[in-house]
């Protein structure tokens, strides 16, 4: 990523939020909505793309259709200070988190994890306990999303093909 300030206008903020909204939308289309020609929006976000203000484009995908029917965030307390670098191994090996991050408060991190249904979500969950730097985990189940066209409402990668086989 460039790390110099990159230039950024209104149209390219009309351009992204096209994206965001349908990023299967033409650069004819989104060119007709804000006043450029298709080659001038291909530009823009080739040039997006470079500086990486776009990072990628992605299917959301009903998590349910793809076996994740058990949702959760799991707060992480450590023993000591661990240091962000060794969550990150940790969470790598656990194809059911879906997202993960360090936070202030009380917790040290925050895991988003999906799972076939509880008996698989327990599973994770005694997975990421025997962590030897880990003291403790506290689970909140997700009942329904409020948002349903939220990001956190879909799933950006489908379930691990391993994942039925976590027993």
């Amino acid at each position: 990523m460039n790390s110099g300030a990159t230039p950024f206008d209104e149209l390219d903020r009309k351009i992204i939020t096209a994206l965001m909204a349908n990023a299967r939308t033409s650069f004819a289309e989104i060119g007709t909505s804000v006043g450029l020609s298709a080659t001038a929006v291909k530009r823009r976000v080739d040039r997006l793309r470079e500086t990486g203000v776009i990072t990628g484009f992605t299917a959301t995908v009903k998590p349910s259709a793809l076996g994740w029917r058990t949702e959760a965030y799991v707060e992480v307390y450590c023993e000591g200070a661990a240091p962000p670098r060794r969550l990150a191994e940790v969470v790598r090996n656990h194809p059911e988190i879906t997202a993960a991050m360090t936070v202030t408060g009380g917790a040290d991190a925050l895991l988003h994890v999906r799972a076939r249904d509880v008996e698989h979500f327990e599973e994770v969950l005694e997975r990421i306990r025997v962590e030897p730097f880990i003291r403790k985990t506290i689970s909140v189940m997700v009942l329904s999303h409020l948002i349903p066209e939220s990001p956190e409402a879909g799933a950006s990668q489908p379930a691990p093909s391993d994942a039925a086989d976590v027993r």
